[in-house]
């Protein structure tokens, strides 16, 4: 039958076929699998047999990978051991070197350096631009041009990618269109189903959503995900049984981590508005009839001492990542995008006053509580 949503987010990982048969997915914690001779070997490479050796594949990635094709609405997923090894299967995948990407401004800081650091050196040529404008990115195509590479909710400052645009575009110029859905997870946007060719994730974030492992998945259609595996298998970024079992544990509540977490975030970001000491609010708007999303980012006025505001948090934990079901903060300046370059931070303005908020599963007046007393106490 066909399953909702919140019913797939339960109901995705395939059975084994065993006579005891377990109701949670075993972990495969093996590094290889045993054959009775060497006719039995052969049959994994007759396609008769799935699994060899965990580097190629093993039943718990493999379940992360379709679990998520599965909310994304793709065809076929990947598993592998980090967002950035999926971002760096999916842009091999699509793109060879010598040909042309164009990336946002506004892009994680690990993305940027990513782009920047290592692709350029690899030869393929990157284009950084202003996304606000459909017209920017569509006079930055050139004939070498092959991926338009974006994320549906920007990090640090959640400007939401106007994927319609963005794909239709791609589809005018028959170029590859790849986003990181991270931010939003398949729960808020399904950016395969508007026309994306490639959706990427670090599961390490909203995925997994409890802070104990790190993964990637990247989805799409059959093809495109064959070569990433390929790259992934090859490039040693395979993820192991364990953080892939942990992922789809996860993966199993993550209706209900964001449904509240989503809330959580609206009520933040309205109180946040209401607050002189705010000098502006980073909460986007008309993201999804779900909610718009579990980050919220925030400008300090000047007044407010820093250091004082981040120490005088109580149980609102310092991290540089995000998407537990504990509330975060993050300092983007001196993290996430330490290394942009200071001119694209200025312009995009992420200054010392920025702090980035991952919202929980709390009780809203608590986290409001916890947020207003740091204000109070960091007023100079």
């Amino acid at each position: 039958m066909t399953k909702h949503f919140n019913t797939q987010t339960v109901h995705f990982q395939k059975g084994d076929g065993e006579k005891n048969v377990s109701k949670t997915k075993p972990i495969y914690q093996t590094s290889a699998f045993t054959f009775e001779s060497l006719e039995d070997m052969e049959s994994y490479f007759s396609g008769e047999k799935e699994y060899l050796y965990t580097r190629y594949s093993n039943p718990n990635p493999d379940d992360l990978g379709a679990g998520v094709a599965q909310l994304e609405g793709a065809p076929a997923g990947a598993a592998s051991s980090s967002g950035m090894s999926a971002i760096l299967a999916g842009v091999m995948a699509a793109a060879n070197p010598g040909e042309h990407i164009i990336v946002p401004e506004d892009l994680y800081g690990g993305t940027y350096q990513l782009f920047e650091q290592e692709l350029k050196g690899f030869g393929y040529e990157i284009s950084v631009i202003d996304f606000t404008s459909i017209k920017n990115v569509e006079e930055e195509i050139k004939d070498n041009t092959v991926l338009l590479y974006s994320e549906s909710i920007a990090n640090p400052l959640l400007r939401a990618e106007n994927l319609q645009e963005l794909i239709s575009l791609g589809k005018t110029h028959n170029l590859t269109v790849m986003i990181d859905n991270t931010f939003a997870t398949p729960y808020l946007i399904q950016p395969y189903k508007q026309g994306a060719d490639i959706v990427v994730h670090s599961a390490t974030k909203y995925i997994g959503g409890h802070s104990d492992v790190t993964a990637g998945v990247i989805v799409g259609n059959e093809e495109l995900i064959a070569k990433a595996k390929k790259k992934i298998i090859n490039l040693g970024g395979s993820l192991s049984p364990f953080e892939a079992w942990l992922a789809c544990r996860g993966l199993k509540t993550l209706s209900v981590r964001m449904e509240r977490q989503c809330a959580n975030a609206n009520e933040l970001a309205v109180w946040f508005r209401e607050q002189e000491d705010i000098k502006k609010v980073y909460y986007p708007e008309a993201v999804s009839e779900r909610g718009n999303g579990a980050m919220v980012s925030i400008e300090l006025e000047e007044y407010i001492d820093l250091h004082t505001f981040f120490s005088s948090l109580d149980w609102v934990k310092i991290v540089p990542t995000l998407a537990g079901v504990e509330t975060t903060v993050s300092y983007p300046l001196g993290t996430s995008h330490r290394t942009v370059p200071e001119e694209i931070r200025n312009s995009l303005g992420i200054t010392a006053g920025i702090v980035r908020i991952s919202v929980g599963i709390e009780e809203s007046k608590d986290i409001i509580e916890a947020f207003n007393g740091a204000l109070q106490a960091a007023k100079k």
